[in-house]
C-alpha cells in the first residue's frame, strides 16, 4: 500500500507523519478498493500530542471567552465555505450520500454556532451580602486537556459535538477519529488553524486500540468524550474514570418507532423509510424497530415493503443516490450475518437486500434495504444493534404492550411515537424510559442548544453531549466567598473599560 495516499496526524499546528510503523487501509466503500493508508498512532505519538496540548492550555484558558468565541466565529465561516469539501471527504470514506453528508456537516456546524455564545454560557451567579460584608459567587473554569474519540458513522458531526464546546470553554483538545474515515479530521484541523486557533489547542492523533488506551491512561488528560458501541463505551468509561478522569461515553441503540392505529400511516411509513434506511442504517439514532400497535400492522408492512423496494442504492456521490454502501467489507459481512440469523430464527423476511449491487460497482460494500415482519424480542435481530439497513416489525396488541416492549430492552437512546392523540403522546413522553423522544418525529436529535444523550446502556456517565450539558461537562464549578476589610478608596478613572 506504499503507493497510496498517506494520512497522518495533526500536532502543534501542522501535519505530522510521525514514526508510527503500524498502518491501516482506508477504503473507498463504493468500489471496494483501498483508497489511502492511515497511520496508527503509538503511545509516543499520543504523548507528543498531549504534551503540546498541555503547553498550550495555560494561555488558552486565560484567553478571554469573547476572544475564544471570535476564533469559533471564524471557524464557522470556514466550515460554511468548505461545506462541500467536508461532505465529499465523508462520502468518499464512509459511503453515505452527498446530501446526507452535507446534512451531517450542518448538524455539526450548529454546535459551532452554539459555542460562539460561550461568553454568556460561562457566566456564574452572584449573591451580595451572603453574610455581613461578605459576597459569594460561582464560576466555571476549564478542565485542561480533553480527548474526543469519535465513531466512523459521523466523522464530522460527532467531533463537532465535542471540540467546539470544549475549546470555547478554555480547554485544549486531542481528537482521535475513527481509523475507517480519518481525512475529515485533518480538514477540520486546518480550518481551525485558518480561523486563528493557537497551535496545540487542537490536536489529531489517528489510530486504533493502542492510541485509545494511551489516551485513557495518560496522566495529562483530564476528560474523555466517547461515542461508539456499548461494549466499548462501557470499557472506555471504566478505564477513564478508573484513572480519575471525567468521562462521557455514549453507546449503542435499538431505537423503536411506535405506530398507533390512529397514526397518519403515510407519514409514519415515510418516516420509517428515511429513519431506517438513511445512511444505510449506520446511525445511532436510526430506527431499527417498528412497533405496530393493533390492526395497523398489515397495512404498515405492505406500504413499507413497497416504498423500500424503490430506494435507489448507488455510490454516495452519484446524483439521485438515496442509500450508499456500508463502510467496510467486514461490516457488510456482519450485517449480512444478521439477515441470515433473522431468517434462521423464524422472522418473516419480507424484503431481502442481500447481494444487491449497483451495476459497475459489484465489488462495493453494498446491501439493499431488508425488512422483517413477525419479529419477537428473543431474536438477535431485535436484541442487537445491527447498524445496517435492516428494519424489524414487532406486532403488539395495545399501547401498554408497546411501552413494556421498549422498557424491556437494554438500550434507551431514542424512541418515536406516531399518533394523532395528544393524551397518548403526553402519556408516552412522561412514562417512557428513553433519553430522546420524538412525537411524529422519527429521529429526535435535539438541536445544539439542547443536549444529546440516551439512558440505560446507551450512555455511561452523568452528562449528555453538546449544548448546556456540554458546557457543564467541559468545565469545573468553583464557588468563592469573599470579604474585604474597609480601606482607602482608589482614585477616579475616566476611561470606559473595553475588551480589545
Amino acid at each position: 500500500m506504499a503507493s497510496h495516499k498517506q494520512i497522518g496526524h495533526w500536532i502543534n499546528g501542522a501535519m505530522y507523519a510521525g514514526s508510527d510503523s503500524a498502518k491501516q487501509a482506508v477504503f473507498d466503500p463504493a468500489r471496494g478498493v483501498v483508497a489511502s493508508e492511515v497511520a496508527l498512532g503509538s503511545a509516543e505519538t499520543v504523548d507528543l500530542a498531549v504534551a503540546g496540548a498541555l503547553r498550550a492550555f495555560k494561555e488558552w484558558a486565560n484567553t478571554p471567552p469573547i476572544k475564544r468565541a471570535r476564533v469559533l466565529f471564524q471557524f464557522k465561516n470556514w466550515v460554511e465555505a468548505h461545506r462541500d469539501e467536508l461532505a465529499m471527504a465523508i462520502t468518499s470514506e464512509h459511503g453515505k450520500t452527498l446530501d446526507d453528508a452535507r446534512g451531517e456537516v450542518q448538524r455539526g456546524l450548529e454546535v459551532v454556532e452554539f459555542a460562539c455564545g460561550i461568553p454568556h454560557l460561562l457566566k456564574g451567579e452572584f449573591t451580595e451580602q451572603v453574610g455581613s460584608g461578605i459576597d459569594g459567587w460561582s464560576m466555571r473554569q476549564p478542565l485542561g486537556v480533553c480527548v474526543g474519540i469519535s465513531p466512523f458513522n459521523f466523522p464530522v458531526m460527532v467531533p463537532m459535538w465535542m471540540f467546539p464546546v470544549a475549546i470555547a470553554c478554555g480547554n485544549t483538545f486531542v481528537m482521535k477519529p475513527s481509523e475507517r474515515d480519518p481525512s475529515a479530521s485533518l480538514l477540520m484541523a486546518q480550518g481551525l488553524k485558518a480561523a486563528g486557533l493557537p497551535d496545540g489547542v487542537f490536536q489529531v492523533v489517528q489510530g486504533g486500540v493502542v492510541a485509545v488506551e494511551a489516551l485513557l491512561d495518560h496522566p495529562g488528560v483530564a476528560a474523555v468524550s466517547f461515542v461508539g458501541s456499548t461494549p466499548i463505551a462501557k470499557a472506555v468509561h471504566a478505564r477513564a474514570t478508573g484513572h480519575g478522569k471525567r468521562c462521557q461515553a455514549l453507546g449503542g441503540a435499538k431505537n423503536h418507532l411506535v405506530v398507533m392505529p390512529d397514526a397518519d400511516l403515510d407519514q409514519a411509513v415515510d418516516a420509517l423509510i428515511g429513519a431506517a434506511y438513511g445512511s444505510a442504517g449506520e446511525r445511532c439514532m436510526a430506527i431499527s424497530v417498528a412497533v405496530a400497535v393493533g390492526p395497523v400492522a398489515d397495512a404498515l408492512v405492505a406500504r413499507l415493503a413497497q416504498k423500500a423496494r424503490s430506494i435507489r442504492v448507488l455510490p454516495g456521490e452519484q446524483a439521485g443516490a438515496e442509500m450508499g454502501p456500508l463502510v467496510t467489507q467486514a461490516h457488510l459481512e456482519r450485517v449480512t450475518g444478521y439477515v441470515n440469523a433473522g431468517v434462521k430464527e423464524g422472522a418473516t423476511l419480507v424484503l431481502d437486500g442481500r447481494g444487491q449491487r449497483p451495476v459497475g460497482h459489484e465489488k462495493g460494500f453494498f446491501i439493499g434495504p431488508s425488512l422483517f415482519d413477525h419479529v419477537n424480542p428473543s431474536m438477535s435481530i431485535y436484541q442487537d444493534e445491527i447498524f445496517g439497513p435492516v428494519l424489524s416489525v414487532v406486532r403488539v396488541p395495545d399501547f401498554e404492550a408497546a411501552v413494556a416492549l421498549i422498557h424491556g430492552h437494554a438500550y434507551g437512546n431514542g424512541v418515536s411515537l406516531f399518533t394523532r392523540d395528544g393524551d397518548t403522546a403526553r402519556e408516552f413522553s412522561n412514562r417512557i424510559q428513553v433519553g430522546m423522544i420524538g412525537i411524529n418525529i422519527p429521529i429526535p436529535v435535539p438541536m445544539a442548544f439542547h443536549s444529546f444523550g440516551g439512558w440505560k446502556d446507551s450512555l455511561f456517565g452523568d452528562h449528555h453531549i453538546h449544548g448546556p450539558e456540554g458546557v457543564r461537562f467541559y468545565t469545573r464549578y468553583k464557588a468563592i466567598t469573599q470579604r474585604w476589610p474597609k480601606g482607602i478608596r482608589g482614585g477616579a478613572e475616566f476611561v470606559m473599560p473595553t475588551m480589545k
